[in-house]
């Protein structure tokens, strides 16, 4: 008789609609930090990824590196000017980077893959926008981190050299301004590069193509500037090196620098901008660049995100 009336519940308890069951879960009561921590966090953690921070022994081994022989010859200059009591630096603020771009773009080829082909090889972009966070604040971050990547490297060595100067008791106000010229400049040059670098990393998940494609934009647009600014400077063209300075991009924070931060040129004879003119195409070139490049990385994840 007991096992009739179980039999005749079962389909009762079976045809129930609605059954909640209690497993646990409680409401998340914390603060939600939105939108502007999440920037924040990526803006950190690709920034201490530039530099392997966080990461294995051997991802900072490179990183490490190029920033000690980036420091490097400042350290020698400074050197040089105490023991000789020279009255100035034999080297001038806003050179620095020119004479060591070839560093430069080694840690550009080397580090902006880490930022953004890694994810997109392992197609973990979607995983970003899922979070409160949009294309712009992914974009942003990640631009933002590679120039204060390269602002460090380049600011570095800046830094070494003023101090040096103050300890070989040169002259205060000439060593400051040209200090404060010297950072202008790499700011400059540090987000303008971290716009190329970055465009060319999202273009391939591969990283060994993107190391390659980054030094040869930088490599093969100054190699080849150069040599057809020697030439027209040997036929007496010298407004034309002015111009051809233009169409690379380590030459183009050349032209700037020297038109309005008042630093020697690194032009064949000195040439650089051969007007006032001339000077603000160098700038409006260099800020279309910029912004040039934050639209293609914007074009460009509207697609990946998906």
């Amino acid at each position: 008789m007991p096992s009739e009336t179980t039999a005749a519940q079962v389909p009762a308890q079976s045809a129930d609609p609605a059954r909640i069951h209690n497993i646990g879960y409680r409401n998340y009561d914390g603060a939600r930090l939105g939108r502007a921590y999440a920037r924040r966090s990526l803006f950190a953690q690709s920034l201490r990824g530039a530099y392997g921070l966080g990461r294995s022994a051997k991802s900072k081994v490179l990183p490490m590196l190029l920033f000690a022989v980036m420091c490097l010859p400042a350290g020698i200059v400074v050197a040089v000017a105490v023991f000789t009591k020279a009255k100035d630096l034999p080297l001038e603020y806003t050179r620095y980077a020119l004479y060591l771009q070839a560093v430069i773009g080694l840690y550009l080829a080397a580090q902006s893959p880490q930022s953004v082909s890694r994810d997109l090889r392992f197609k973990t972009v979607p995983l970003y926008f899922s979070r409160p966070i949009e294309r712009a604040d992914y974009v942003v971050s990640k631009l933002a981190a590679m120039a204060s990547a390269l602002f460090i490297l380049t600011a570095a060595p800046l830094l070494v050299l003023y101090a040096g100067a103050l300890l070989a008791e040169l002259d205060f106000a000439d060593q400051t301004k040209g200090f404060a010229q010297g950072l202008v400049s790499v700011a400059l040059l540090s987000v303008l590069f971290a716009g190329i670098g970055l465009v060319v990393a999202a273009l391939t998940p591969r990283r060994g193509f993107c190391v390659a494609a980054v030094i040869a934009v930088l490599t093969i647009s100054y190699g080849a500037v150069s040599t057809v600014q020697a030439i027209a400077y040997e036929q007496g063209n010298f407004d034309t090196v002015g111009w051809l300075g233009l169409f690379s991009p380590i030459t183009l924070i050349d032209g700037v620098q020297t038109r309005f931060l008042g630093a020697d040129s690194a032009f064949p004879g000195g040439y650089g901008p051969p007007s006032a003119l001339a000077g603000v195409v160098y700038l409006a070139v260099v800020l279309g660049l910029i912004a040039g490049s934050y639209a293609l990385l914007m074009r460009r994840y509207r697609k990946v995100g998906l």
